[in-house]
């Protein structure tokens, strides 16, 4: 069957011998990963700069008001920006979210092909699973340029840094156009014309190497535009490769397009994220077809280039609207997903749809040159080099009030102190960096599944889980964390506790969870007794913490609400001792200001039933049931919750605890799971 042609300078490639299968099928595969690659480089590098922008947020939900007045360390976005620094935050986050977009639909790609995508592998981090692509010392952005070779380029330093002159220009760096990538490159091209923006077929390429073997593209969209000149190649039987790679029913996953409670709308409704049913019963030009939009809609956001896969003429004045109508967000369907709510519970304009709407029209090049002429922007780093501290007035607003502020959950002046006492202590930037670090593999790790069970759910909180760990770095200390830290690895047959003090096995003390066990969400988590930050999970098995789930209409932003049920029929797990992944709660430790969301949508907030469970000896501590039970309502505070559990269990094992201690500096200045 005839492929369309792509329109690439080069010409199309046909009548390829057969024998060459194995070796073009390595190569497409090995550009298929490195595209998740690039793609997964980009997130933790955009999030760690947007959070050094100096600031505060609410936290508020539809019909709750128990947050009423205060604010929590990092910024936020905003629905009607007017500083530099929440205009400049707005866009960088509307790149962010893109960038996991691009994720989605590269990984997409490469199941579509055969090929399972891995989030956790050498290209990008240690075995410790430390991000080593990131350093004073890098200079290479995986797959694509080493920035030594370029003559605009060469000071940047790719690293987590604040939002300044280096950061831009590496963002810049990253999504440059392919006209200018040469021209930066083209001194250097004259002495090693073959070091980057290969041919296809990749010269010298044999079916044993592999994604450390590719050479360097120079730019995003030239590394997509040899993934689709490979999939186009046309074979002496008339196939074309991706006629031969495609995979009938391969796992596909989306969350940006996919219709489901909490998410009732489609952000993309002008293109596909995912390959669908109606591409996979042998309709091979309409899945063929769909693989060069995905591809086209990637670069298009990104540079906004004229690449074979999408070539479009622009006059000086269409510059300044790169991104074609098409592959742009909908601004009603943003509003329905991601609604915001007024510091009494009240809906508000969406700041997540103001910001991702507002830059929509330009590519993710565009949007770093206009962050770029905002400097320089107020951030953590020069807030803290200018002496200041942390105090009550920073972390409410005009709607606190101490009278009726509630008192179950400490005091902003506390959380003042906690910051600033963390700030300190010797050895902050090193934990911190762990729970960031950590908070951040309990995503990739679930991502390694995710596109290979179709049934996994995307871990959605625990990216915000992971956005307040690094906010937090930077609000402490003006510092990034430093990713490159490993993550401690938990022991097989240790019952690990969920947060402070609550040891099921070994004797009880005050100290927090282990390192090794810091998490952000349910699905992050992974063994007994691990859970516990208050996203009420049914019993019979964890509910979605996200879009799958009412959410929304149940608890605002908060997430995890189990799906409405009569009155008295539902069960859920406790804090502190969930059976397994999938029960418990998010966030390991639990956050001293957590409090209960509503359990249902309709019903008035009433008690609810949690079960308790005791587990039993090493090595698998198998859940055992307790007859005993405890409830639990709207605004009961999570930690209190998890202690009452705990004594329970712990009770009916003849060993009795008494109060729960006072929580940690880290328990007080980590925000509510939102």
């Amino acid at each position: 069957m005839k492929m369309p042609v792509l329109g690439s300078t080069q010409a199309a490639i046909t009548n390829r011998p057969l024998d060459m299968l194995a070796t073009d099928t390595a190569a497409v595969r090995a550009i298929a990963q490195a595209a998740v690659s690039v793609e997964l480089f980009t997130i933790p590098l955009y999030m760690a700069t947007m959070y050094s922008i100096q600031g505060t947020h609410q936290i508020n939900s539809q019909g709750i008001s128990y947050y009423e007045g205060r604010q929590w360390p990092g910024m936020g976005t905003t629905a009607r920006p007017e500083l530099a620094e929440q205009k400049a935050f707005n866009i960088i986050f509307s790149v962010f979210i893109q960038e996991m977009l691009h994720l989605q639909m590269a990984a997409n790609l490469a199941t579509a092909i055969g090929a399972a995508p891995c989030f956790t592998g050498s290209e990008l981090q240690s075995q410790e699973h430390g991000w080593t692509c990131y350093g004073k010392d890098c200079t290479v952005i995986p797959h694509i340029v080493d920035l030594q070779d370029t003559s605009g380029y060469r000071h940047v330093r790719v690293n987590l840094e604040e939002l300044n002159g280096n950061q831009c220009d590496l963002f810049l760096a990253i999504e440059q156009p392919e006209e200018q990538a040469r021209e930066q490159l083209r001194a250097f091209d004259r002495q090693d014309h073959t070091k980057y923006f290969p041919d296809v077929p990749l010269a010298g390429w044999t079916p044993g190497k592999h994604v450390h073997d590719l050479p360097l593209f120079g730019t995003i969209g030239y590394m997509y535009e040899c993934y689709a000149r490979y999939i186009s190649i046309e074979y002496t039987d008339g196939e074309a490769l991706w006629q031969k790679l495609f995979v009938n029913g391969s796992v596909q996953q989306d969350m940006f397009n996919k219709k489901v409670d909490g998410h009732e709308q489609a952000e993309f409704p002008r293109f596909d994220t995912c390959f669908g049913p109606q591409e996979q019963d042998g309709g091979l030009t309409g899945s063929f077809n769909k693989a060069i939009d995905m591809m086209a809609a990637i670069t298009d956001q990104g540079e906004g280039s004229e690449t074979a896969i999408k070539r479009y003429r622009r006059d000086a004045a269409a510059r300044l609207m790169a991104v074609q109508p098409d592959y742009r967000e909908d601004l009603a369907a943003l509003k329905v997903d991601y609604p915001s709510y007024s510091n009494d519970g009240k809906e508000a304009a969406s700041r997540d749809a103001a910001a991702r709407h507002d830059s929509a029209p330009f590519d993710h090049y565009e949007r770093f040159g206009q962050v770029k002429d905002m400097l320089p922007v107020k951030t953590w780093a020069q807030w803290h080099k200018e002496g200041h501290r942390w105090d009550e007035a920073m972390l409410t607003n005009e709607r606190y009030h101490k009278a009726t502020a509630p008192k179950n959950i400490p005091a902003p002046g506390d959380v003042a102190g906690a910051l600033n006492r963390l700030k300190d202590t010797a050895g902050t930037l090193k934990m911190l960096s762990t729970v960031a670090t950590g908070a951040i593999y309990g995503i990739t790790s679930v991502l390694d599944t995710y596109w290979q069970k179709q049934g996994t759910e995307f871990p959605y909180p625990s990216m915000v889980g992971a956005g307040d760990r690094m906010a937090i770095c930077w609000a402490v200390l003006g510092q990034a964390p430093n990713l490159a830290t490993g993550v401690p690895v938990a022991e097989k047959g240790v019952l690990y506790h969920a947060c402070q003090g609550m040891h099921l096995a070994g004797e009880a003390s005050s100290t927090c969870a282990a390192l090794a066990v810091y998490h952000t969400c349910r699905g992050s988590n992974g063994c007994h007794a691990q859970g516990g930050c208050g996203f009420a999970q049914p019993d019979t098995g964890g509910s979605s913490c996200g879009h799958s789930v009412k959410a929304v209409a149940a608890a605002g932003n908060l997430c995890g609400t189990p799906k409405p049920v009569p009155p008295g029929k539902q069960i859920y797990s406790a804090p502190s001792d969930n059976k397994c992944a999938t029960f418990g709660g998010c966030a390991v430790p639990i956050s001293a200001s957590q409090l209960y969301p509503n359990t249902t949508k309709t019903q008035p907030p009433e008690s609810a039933t949690m079960v308790l469970y005791d587990f039993g000896p090493a090595p698998d501590h198998h859940p055992q049931p307790l007859q005993q039970t405890l409830t639990f309502s709207l605004g009961d505070n999570v930690y209190d919750k998890a202690w009452e559990a705990y004594g329970k269990v712990m009770a009916a094992r003849g060993t009795p605890v008494g109060a729960a201690p006072a929580p940690t500096d880290l328990r007080l200045a980590l925000p509510p799971s939102t």
